[in-house]
Parts: C-alpha cells; sequence; structure tokens
C-alpha cells in the first residue's frame, strides 16, 4: 500500500514575511527546511494581489526545491497560467477561485466548464505538468472532472473538516457521517482511473481518519493547521507529526 504523500503550502509563510517587509522568515530557508523535515512537497497558492506568495518567489523556488513542487491557482488569470508554464511544477492544481477570495471555498462544476477544463488542462498537460483539479465530494462532478482529462482531483476537504467537530474537538462518530460522501467519491474516482488528492481544513484532529478510509488518496496538501501547529511545536515536529497521522496503520 502506498504512503499518503504530504506537500505543505507555505503561503502562510509568506504572510508572516510580509507583514513587516523584509525577508524574516526567509521563504526560501524555511521551504528546504520542510523539505529536509520530511514533506514530500511544496506547495503555494500565488493570488494576483500577491498578498502572501509573491509570482517572484515561484521563480526562486523552482530553483531549490528537490520534492515535488505544486503551484495551486486560479487558470482564469493569465498571468498565473503564463507563470506556471514558466516554471513547470510537477503538479499544477487549478482552483476556481473568484477575483479577491480569501480562501478557496468551493470545487469546480466540472460539467459547466468541461469545455474551457479541457483546453486548459491539455495545455499545461502538453507541458508535461500533471494536473489536478479542485472538486467538491459530489459523483456528477467526478464524472465530470474525467471528461477533462485531468490527471487528479482534489478532493475540498472542508465539510468533512467541519462536520467531523463537536465543541472544538474531533469526533470519531461524527467523522463516520462525514466522510461518507468522500468515500463514495474516492471510489467512483478510482473506478475511472483518477488520481486523488485532497486538502483544506485537515488537521492533527481529523488527517488520520480521513487519509485511512479515502481509498487510493495519493496526496494531501496542508498549510495553514501545519503553520499553526509549528507555533507551538516547532515546525520540524509539526511535519513529523503530520507525517506519522498518514502512515498506514490501524486507527
Amino acid at each position: 500500500m502506498n504512503q499518503t504523500k504530504l506537500s505543505v503550502n507555505i503561503n502562510k509563510i509568506a504572510t508572516l514575511r510580509n507583514s513587516r517587509g523584509g525577508n524574516n522568515p526567509d521563504l526560501i530557508k524555511t521551504a528546504k527546511d520542510i523539505e529536509q523535515f520530511g514533506a514530500d512537497g511544496i506547495t503555494v497558492h500565488p493570488r494576483p494581489d500577491e498578498r502572501h506568495i509573491r509570482y517572484e518567489d515561484v521563480y526562486n523556488l523552482k530553483e531549490i526545491i528537490t520534492t515535488e513542487f505544486n503551484i495551486e491557482g486560479n487558470p482564469k488569470e493569465q498571468k498565473f497560467v503564463e507563470l506556471v508554464l514558466a516554471n513547470k511544477p510537477t503538479q499544477v492544481t487549478l482552483v476556481p477561485d473568484a477575483e479577491g477570495q480569501l480562501t478557496s471555498d468551493h470545487g469546480w462544476d466540472t460539467i459547466a466548464n468541461k469545455n474551457y477544463l479541457i483546453d486548459i488542462i491539455s495545455l499545461f498537460k502538453n507541458a508535461g505538468i500533471r494536473v489536478s483539479i479542485f472538486v467538491d465530494a459530489d459523483i456528477k462532478m467526478i464524472e465530470g472532472a474525467k471528461e477533462t482529462g485531468t490527471d487528479r482531483i482534489e478532493l475540498y476537504t472542508e465539510s468533512y473538516a467541519s462536520q467531523s467537530m463537536v465543541n472544538g474537538q474531533w469526533s470519531i462518530d461524527k467523522s463516520k457521517h462525514a466522510i461518507e460522501n468522500y468515500i463514495t467519491a474516492a471510489k467512483k474516482a478510482n473506478e475511472l482511473d483518477l488520481g486523488i488528492n485532497a486538502g483544506h481544513d485537515l488537521d492533527l484532529q481529523n488527517l488520520k481518519y480521513f487519509s485511512q478510509n479515502i481509498p487510493g488518496l495519493l496526496e494531501v496538501s496542508i498549510g495553514h493547521a501545519l503553520i499553526c501547529d509549528a507555533i507551538y511545536l516547532g515546525l520540524e515536529n509539526a511535519v513529523q507529526l503530520y507525517k506519522r497521522q498518514l502512515m498506514k496503520n490501524e486507527l
């Protein structure tokens, strides 16, 4: 059984750096360290206002990342498309963000956007870049994703995360219900030979149960929660703890 990979989203490191100007914390050094601490990849999600990851950062990161490099963003922004094609990351994750959006909050309607997605996905794949698209845990959206030619889907996990909590604490009873749609969606993706990634609000409380119950889960992308935990636990320890949650063993 293959181990699910951990890609660490470093947007929040860039947010902290930008809040005071200068280069503290050093984004490039932090990315190198996160790799050395055991992460399987680095994720960035540059936005048009560059409020966290700057476009220049992507070029600099491309030069030093030795694991997998994943760039997320809205492909309807031509500047983003050009950035990805110029840097040729391991993977591009296409997200249907609105302009000025605080954080991603929904997946693609793969049926309504089918023709657009076919075109943009083929553009990236022809450049040798693996493509993943952000989708909700909905059978119709998974089936629609297959028609676009994408290599992978990334399951948007906010509803699983929020519905698995009771009074601020993770509940296995709540999780059993919250994960049902995700298991169904994953089985359909496996049936259609789509790779499965996942991300959004996964953390040290809910990650293990999710990763052990989603068949064929290849990769999770985690940023905000891991960086918050690192404040208390230290960055190296936080990366290792998240990696431990992804180990394939019994609950």
